[in-house]
């Protein structure tokens, strides 16, 4: 029986579900986290083989001490994998202190940190924005001078939208800098131009380097707009029609910087943008998509993603495959103002209306904190519907974004 450890096994709530594919495919499975044993809950307590705690996850020491006990009492451990994008690092750097197989650290630090990232994939020919290190105002202030507006300022091994800023004049730029901290002392930072154009992601998972399943998913609007706007009510939507001839181009693409980069086996969630320069490289993770949006792509092809993921590190192929009967999106919808959740209106609509087609509503009782905008498509009420048509699902959840209101107080 093959002998996995898994990082983090409890949290996030969807990470149970990469324990429980693990399991599927009958591997040995031992949690290693910083939730202490006695705070596990009976779910992930019947899903484990075994758990060992850490004081904190990102502590590479503790991290290897804990891997060694493991590997210590047995049985002889195959995979050591990490699902969230903070973890990644750190665990490559354990799994080759260990000698345990998997993603290598420079696979894992290419990956995540973008400025290095976007440097050797421009060397191999893929088209990305330009970009710089910034680790200081005044590399920020060269690079504007030397770009022009509008400008990206983001963590270099930053995920999603979090601390990123879209800068289009002088005033803006020193307010980036001074919220930032960049005008106080070194930081861990990345410049590059803004790039006009749809933005999407291109979501594969690999086995010995070749993709075993993709997917594509659409924004709308564009992440940054999605972030900063609460008047918007922002989609994400995966397609079924991903063998249809416009999205040949993006699918080679997508292969080209899987190999590039070296992801063997792996999940990968690489971010796109097409417009007037055509094509272009946004960033990649060697890890699955945020938001729970595997359990999406579950709904919309009949098949349990997490069992392939598992099936792929553990035995290295995968026997399940994707329908594309659906299409399928989400809508996360904003409360009118920060507060505490007052009511909503327009649900009894919204379910009479689309009810068949609806896989997941999510409403935060009345009384609960609302989450600011900047904290991502699930962190207030959203909803996710799936239809075979695509055209269906864009046009259902705009309805669903201009019907259903959250009141706050």
């Amino acid at each position: 029986m093959p002998h996995v450890i898994f990082v983090a096994p409890n949290f996030p709530a969807n990470q149970r579900r990469f324990v429980r594919g693990l399991k599927n495919v009958g591997a040995r499975v031992t949690g290693l986290g910083d939730t202490k044993p006695e705070h596990l809950d009976p779910e992930i307590c019947s899903l484990l083989d075994g758990y060992e705690y850490v004081p904190a996850i990102g502590n590479e020491a503790a991290m290897i001490d804990a891997v060694t006990r493991i590997q210590r009492r047995g049985p002889w451990v195959d995979r050591l994998e990490a699902t969230v994008e903070a973890h990644v690092l750190c665990t490559a750097r354990v799994r080759e202190a260990t000698r345990i197989p998997g993603t290598p650290y420079d696979v894992a630090n290419l990956c995540r940190d973008k400025f290095v990232m976007k440097q050797e994939l421009r060397k191999r020919g893929i088209p990305c924005a330009r970009n710089a290190a910034v680790s200081r105002a005044s590399d920020a202030v060269a690079f504007v001078a030397e770009v022009g507006y509008p400008v990206i300022l983001k963590p270099r091994d930053g995920a999603g939208a979090a601390a990123t800023y879209r800068i289009d004049n002088a005033a803006e730029l020193e307010a980036a800098l001074r919220e930032t901290g960049l005008t106080e002392r070194e930081r861990f930072f990345t410049m590059e131009e803004f790039v006009l154009g749809h933005e999407g992601y291109f979501d594969t998972l690999t086995v010995d380097g070749e993709v075993v399943f993709e997917a594509i998913t659409h924004y709308y609007p564009n992440v940054l707009q999605a972030m900063r706007d609460r008047s918007v009510s922002p989609q994400m939507v995966a397609t079924n029609r991903i063998d249809a001839p416009g999205y040949g181009e993006l699918r080679h693409f997508g292969r080209q910087v899987v190999r590039e980069l070296g992801l063997n086996t792996s999940a990968t969630h690489m971010e796109w943008f097409v417009g007037p320069k055509g094509l272009v490289f946004s960033e990649i993770g060697a890890r699955p998509p945020g938001c729970n949006w595997w359990d999406t792509y579950c709904a919309a092809n009949d098949f349990d993603l997490y069992t392939a993921w598992a099936r792929a590190v553990v035995w290295g192929r995968v026997e399940e495959s994707a329908s594309r009967r659906y299409a399928a999106g989400l809508v996360a919808l904003r409360p009118n103002q920060d507060g505490t959740i007052a009511g909503y209106s327009g649900v009894d609509q919204v379910q009479a209306r689309y009810g068949n087609m609806i896989f997941k509503l999510h409403l935060p009782p009345v009384g609960h904190r609302t989450q600011p905008v900047e904290a991502g498509y699930l962190a207030n009420a959203y909803v996710a519907v799936r239809h075979p048509d695509y055209d269906v699902v864009r046009s259902v959840l705009d309805d669903i974004g201009q019907t259903l209101k959250v009141w706050a107080r």
